[in-house]
């Protein structure tokens, strides 16, 4: 039997994240607030915890991927949660995108109390994590990381040291907030070709030729949206939390960021819409062909 693992937050991200280690000869004890999420675990031998103490106990490393920082502080920080319980001289490695600040007080509440402490949010998408194909961005001490580097290779592919504690959340914060404007512009920018009369073939052809070429556009739309998929691997509704995140610590620093300011005012309005909240994000390109009158175009 592997290293012991407790892994909490089985979400989109989360849970092929978990299911990679599994694979890779780690000892999982899985917890999420949706029980039949740990059932994939339990499947390749893992097990499933039924409670944040019981994830937390006898764990070398406790991993938490949760989808905001009031999730994190909930789950590390309360009463009944992860610090609680954690082994002494165990880590907590948290892969969440949330607040850098937030990041903080958790590093500075697993200092208190002798815990380790590694941030690594997770660049690239659900299907990217699937594969195995994640990357990483880590804000770690040397011996941090030291510890955390074999379960990052287990469950991805790119590692990236950014700095100490709390860089790692800072770079994704700077991460999602350049792919997420980029998303926004490479849907308006279809929906004006596909206005225009030109087909999706010829837009993603060119683009793809030239230094247009991004990731949103030619990797995200093109798996998701373009065919039709919209079930959600990233929420417009996480996008502009994430986005929120961005526009906060520009505020905090004295940055103005214009373009930006806008993307942001494009995802509060379609996550202001039920149904597109919980869609994909890559489903900005409906909703700009929508506001523009016309059928959001799908490849063959």
């Amino acid at each position: 039997m592997g290293q012991k693992i407790g892994f909490i937050g089985l979400g989109a991200m989360g849970l092929p994240l978990a299911k990679n280690l599994q694979r890779k000869g780690f000892d999982v004890n899985a917890y999420d607030i949706d029980p039949a999420r740990a059932d994939e675990i339990v499947a390749l031998g893992g097990r499933k915890a039924h409670s944040i103490a019981e994830a937390s106990k006898g764990a070398a490393i406790v991993i938490t991927c949760l989808p905001a920082t009031p999730h994190v502080e909930a789950v590390v920080l309360s009463p009944d949660g992860v610090l609680a319980h954690i082994d002494a001289g165990a880590l907590l490695l948290e892969m969440s995108t949330i607040d850098a600040n937030g990041t903080d007080r958790v590093a500075k509440a697993c200092a208190a109390k002798g815990i380790g402490f590694v941030d690594s949010p997770i660049g690239r998408l659900v299907l990217h994590a699937e594969r195995g194909e994640s990357l990483f961005m880590v804000g770690a001490t040397d011996a941090n990381f030291a510890l955390v580097e074999p379960l990052l290779h287990a469950m991805g592919r790119d590692i990236y040291r950014c700095g100490g504690e709390g860089m790692g959340s800072r770079m994704k914060l700077v991460n999602n907030f350049l792919l997420l404007t980029i998303a926004q512009v490479s849907a308006e920018a279809v929906a004006l070709g596909t206005k225009l009369g030109l087909d999706i073939d010829t837009i993603l052809k060119v683009t793809g030729g030239t230094t247009a070429q991004n990731g949103q556009l030619h990797t995200l739309m093109v798996n998701k949206v373009l065919k039709g998929d919209t079930v959600p691997g990233f929420t417009i509704d996480l996008a502009f939390k994430d986005m929120t995140l961005a526009m906060t610590a520009a505020a905090e620093n004295r940055i103005g960021l214009p373009v930006g300011a806008s993307a942001h005012a494009v995802y509060g309005g379609a996550r202001a819409d039920a149904d597109y909240a919980r869609k994909d994000y890559s489903a900005l390109l409906d909703w700009a062909c929508e506001r523009a009158g016309i059928k959001a175009p799908r490849t063959a």
